[in-house]
């Protein structure tokens, strides 16, 4: 998930100088060498920010750091950073800027005052956000002559630099192949759409289904320990029955996509008789039982809209059910 902290200071002095490398303005592209050597440029150091930097270092690309305090460049100087004393000084380290601050005002906020450095620049922003925010943004780039491709780190700051850890963008996909072999420094680097708010879009969809998991993970955990089950016994049990359930998502999106609900997993109206047992398993034993309650009324709703008797996929026709409902 891609809500990690990151700097809220990371804002723009009141002034800033620095050397700017050349850029043709007929082209807007930069001709310095560092596109040629993997050289990149983080903005922000807060905890994504700077672990975004360590991956980058850890890769042997040239990395250059800013942060508002200098002082959090400390320890990435230790490690073969190169710290800039002013925001136009590491703009000015190479093409490639990636940006990790609080939100995107406070990336506009940073950007504003230096926005003629911009030409030629490739920004990566992974700050969170929302696909409007995104748009927004890369329209406002490209008035200044850059590149834009907007992002997500899908798994916190834990994982970073290793394979396991999910990075999604978006943008031209030309600007990402460009430039892929350095963001595949943080991770798994994925394009997921050419629409700038796109990265956006995975970000909080994700979100919410990891969310969904956790939460479901701990209404069982407390289901489970209130007969004595140790959590990481549980957690075993569980872990290995993911497989399973990510199968189904794979086959639901096939049912949705085709509109068709075939019952091989048990109906909708199954699943809510099931669901009563849930609930009630869990009141008796002081459980709270928000979790299946929301479950259980999202299959009432399919079954209400005629889908009782169809495969459990069909309870994505809720969703719609509720879409309506808000625009009528």
């Amino acid at each position: 998930m891609s809500r990690t902290t990151a700097d809220p200071t990371a804002t723009p002095p009141e002034s800033v100088t620095g050397a700017v490398t050349d850029t043709d303005t007929a082209t807007g592209t930069a001709t310095e060498t560092a596109a040629d050597t993997g050289a990149v440029t983080v903005l922000g150091l807060g905890q994504l920010g700077t672990t975004l930097a360590r991956a980058f270092l850890a890769a042997g690309h040239a990395t250059t750091v800013w942060n508002r305090s200098p002082r959090k460049a400390g320890s990435l100087v230790a490690e073969g950073a190169a710290a800039a004393a002013s925001l136009t000084g590491a703009l000015a380290a190479g093409p490639l800027v990636v940006i990790a601050v609080s939100d995107y005002a406070a990336v506009r906020e940073l950007l504003e005052p230096v926005a003629d450095r911009l030409r030629g620049k490739v920004l990566v922003n992974l700050t969170s956000g929302t696909p409007e925010q995104a748009r927004a943004e890369a329209a406002w780039a490209g008035q200044h002559g850059a590149a834009y491709l907007d992002g997500a780190a899908m798994s916190g700051t834990r994982i970073v630099g290793t394979p396991e850890a999910l990075f999604v963008f978006s943008g031209a996909p030309e600007v990402f192949e460009a430039r892929r072999g350095v963001l595949a420094a943080l991770g798994n680097a994925l394009l997921v759409g050419p629409d700038a708010g796109a990265a956006a879009v995975y970000d909080t969809a994700l979100f919410g289904l990891a969310w969904g998991a956790l939460a479901g993970f701990h209404h069982a955990v407390a289901l489970t320990g209130a007969e004595g089950v140790d959590p990481v016994a549980f957690a075993t049990v569980a872990a290995g029955h993911m497989p399973f359930v990510t199968g189904l998502m794979v086959t639901h999106a096939d049912h949705v996509a085709t509109g068709r609900y075939p019952d091989d997993d048990g109906t909708v109206d199954v699943h809510a008789a099931a669901l009563e047992h849930l609930a009630e398993s869990s009141r008796v034993r002081g459980i709270g039982t928000e979790l299946p309650d929301m479950v259980r009324a999202l299959l009432a709703r399919a079954s209400a809209a005629g889908h009782g008797a169809d495969g459990i996929a069909a309870v994505a026709e809720a969703f719609h059910t509720a879409q309506e409902q808000n625009h009528a």
